[in-house]
């Protein structure tokens, strides 16, 4: 969800303004003559509706149905904002809201999980990027609009509410009862691996995330006795989020070129964004993981770093959003989520419905030791020689350090093990 927010104004009772402009003769063409008559169509209907219907219609539900139909013939990303769905939406860039936690997209009218957020209820559940909600509290999604489906899975901390998903490769629909929370979104977490290594999670690109990310990262080399040997930065399962974070993080690391640049119609949609070298990171070995769930500001960061070969991209194809989202707030406190532009990575790729191609392409899995427990060694044969240097036992660059979780995450310690060959061909082994 890469958003710009910018402020227009819109006039009380347009439609019937804009059906009321007379030109001089001659000054219109064609086309236009054809849009003032189509406008004409929609105020004449409006009216039929208001004045014929067998009941008497709310003029606000009807003009906010219009508003909505109009939109859902453009793509999956734009929407009508009520004043309440603009509120929650606002609440998302602050990172704090009532609700599951998962980011949704539409998709041939199907309601598709892009990701969930981690350490949220969602998450908990067990509900996973790709899952096709078919139900909400037994009623059926299809052809939902997408916010209306975000209103009907937010609610107050402490209620319960039933998802039914559609899983790929699974043939039966699975239910989740989960029981809402407030969602407070940590929009950046970190840790420091086997004292060298800094591994910093990025969950969604709120309103601070460049500057946090700068702050985890400060803190990483403060416990570190030494400069820190690399950093792997995970941005799977990130939805996305502000267009203008996911260019501060991308200019953390690069001190120079084009980050991402900007194609629309209008003139406001044509912005390209560049690295400036104060305040870059050193130049450590970057490695990035992406997913299926990576998606819009995450693959900004991901395409950027990839085209200027700061960083190798490693784990699956992502999500394949490469559009941007304009906010525009209207008068009566509703607004429109309206698509203005596509986005491009330095090299002039687009992501739209293609997403970034990892360098290594890793697919997830759980990784078991116990078989390799179970290996005969020669310690374990009988009569074996001893080592004549008992104490000499190297320090390894092996899984020390790392949790039970971490040490069964594939992607993760493919990544990690990238690092340490890059350190053990730059400095040696000793280094490592």
């Amino acid at each position: 969800m890469a958003v710009v927010i910018k402020r227009i104004s819109m006039f009380l009772g347009i439609v019937v303004f804009l059906s009321l402009i007379i030109l001089p003769q001659g000054y219109a063409s064609t086309q236009e003559k054809d849009d003032y008559k189509k406008l004409e169509i929609f105020t004449d209907v409006l009216s039929l509706i208001r004045n014929s219907y067998v009941e008497e219609v709310d003029m606000d539900q009807l003009v906010y149905g219009a508003i909505r139909g109009m939109l859902e013939t453009l793509d999956p990303h734009s929407s009508f904002l009520t004043p309440e769905m603009y509120q929650d939406m606002q609440a998302d860039t602050h990172g704090e809201f009532g609700g599951l936690g998962i980011e949704i997209t539409i998709k041939d009218g199907a309601l598709i999980v892009v990701s969930p957020i981690e350490d949220t209820p969602a998450y908990t559940a067990g509900i996973q990027a790709g899952d096709e909600i078919v139900k909400i509290n037994g009623q059926l999604t299809r052809d939902l609009e997408i916010m209306d489906a975000v209103r009907m899975m937010r609610g107050k901390k402490g209620e319960e509410i039933t998802i039914t998903v559609k899983r790929p490769k699974v043939e039966k629909l699975i239910d989740y009862t989960i029981v809402r929370d407030i969602i407070q979104v940590e929009s950046v977490k970190s840790e420091l691996l086997q004292d060298r290594f800094g591994y910093v999670r990025i969950l969604q690109f709120q309103d601070r995330t460049g500057s946090d990310l700068k702050q985890h990262l400060e803190q990483l080399r403060k416990k570190s006795d030494e400069p820190l040997a690399g950093v792997i930065l995970d941005l799977r399962n990130n939805p996305g989020g502000l267009l203008d974070q996911a260019v501060a993080v991308s200019n953390l690391f690069l001190d120079n070129g084009l980050i991402v640049y900007t194609e629309g119609r209008d003139a406001e949609s044509q912005m390209s964004f560049s690295a400036e070298k104060e305040g870059t990171e050193p130049d450590y070995p970057l490695v990035v993981m992406i997913n299926g769930g990576s998606a819009s500001a995450a693959e900004i960061v991901a395409g950027a770093l990839q085209d200027h070969d700061r960083a190798i991209i490693l784990g699956e194809q992502s999500f394949g959003k490469g559009s941007v989202q304009t906010i525009i707030p209207l008068d009566d406190k509703s607004g429109l989520r309206l698509t203005t532009a596509r986005y491009f990575t330095p090299s002039g790729r687009s992501i739209q419905a293609r997403g970034i191609t990892p360098d290594i392409l890793i697919s997830p899995q759980r990784l078991s030791h116990s078989d390799d427990e179970d290996l005969l060694r020669e310690e374990d044969l009988q009569n074996h020689f001893q080592s004549t240097l008992e104490d000499r036992h190297e320090k390894g660059i092996g899984s020390d350090g790392l949790s039970d979780e971490m040490k069964q995450d594939n992607q993760l310690l493919r990544s990690l093990d990238l690092l340490k060959g890059f350190v053990i061909l730059q400095h040696g082994k000793k280094a490592a």
